[in-house]
């Protein structure tokens, strides 16, 4: 009888990747900015999630996976020469761009994940899950612990860049501070979900949805070129 296989959990199998993308890339280039800062977030609230309670553990896992799939998918473009999705584009095309502080990279990165991305994978994995994405439902209630997970682990993050190894940052003076300070995560999370539910009121209309992506990933893309004006 063959060994069963090891059963890998989502979440670990998320990390590893981002780990290869980190080894893959220069240490002073933008998109693994992002990927440090996605990776440490993603251990981050692994660890205070073992202590959450949640009412539906499996949604918010594989809303996770689902999530971090996009990002992938991202790179995956952008390494095979293909054109990456309007949201992220800022990013990649700056990347390798100098007097761009490397807090600036994580915060354009969120933008295009959280603001873009986000509302995706919220209605993929509704669907997946055959629930709908109404307000004060066990998988709402849960999206919103995670919230106060990401507010308490978002200033280690922003200590981790600005005295850490990429402790460049200071460089930039107040002003990529003030960028950090103004960025709240449950904000942007609320805001994904409404998006999410207004790509799910439109249902099957296949050229309203179009509509309401380009000019989403339109307006995200333009906040993340000001996210990635030099500051050196």
């Amino acid at each position: 009888m063959p060994a069963p296989k090891p059963v890998v959990d989502p979440i670990e199998a998320v990390a590893a990747r981002m780990d290869a993308i980190a080894a893959s890339l220069p240490p002073d280039d933008g998109v693994r900015r992002f990927n440090e800062l996605y990776l440490a977030v993603t251990r981050a609230v692994a660890v205070a999630s073992a202590s959450a309670t949640f009412e539906d553990p499996a949604f918010i896992s594989r809303l996770d996976v689902v999530f971090a799939d996009l990002y992938f998918a991202a790179v995956d473009d952008d390494r095979g020469g293909h054109k990456t999705p309007r949201a992220w584009a800022p990013l990649f095309e700056k990347r390798a761009e100098h007097g761009i502080a490397p807090l600036q990279f994580a915060i354009a990165g969120m933008n295009a994940h959280i603001n873009h991305d986000l509302a995706l994978a919220l209605v993929t994995t509704t669907k997946e899950f055959k629930i709908g994405l109404d307000r004060d439902t066990p998988q709402h209630r849960d999206y919103v612990v995670v919230d106060g997970i990401l507010e308490r682990v978002q200033d280690e993050i922003k200590e981790r860049f600005t005295t850490g190894i990429i402790k460049d940052i200071d460089r930039a003076g107040g002003r990529v501070d003030d960028m950090f300070a103004s960025w709240s995560v449950s904000h942007a999370r609320d805001n994904a979900w409404m998006q999410a539910q207004t790509l799910d009121a439109l249902g099957h209309s296949g050229f309203l949805r179009k509509q309401f992506l380009l000019a989403l990933g339109r307006n995200v893309g333009f906040a993340g070129r000001a996210l990635l004006s030099r500051t050196g």
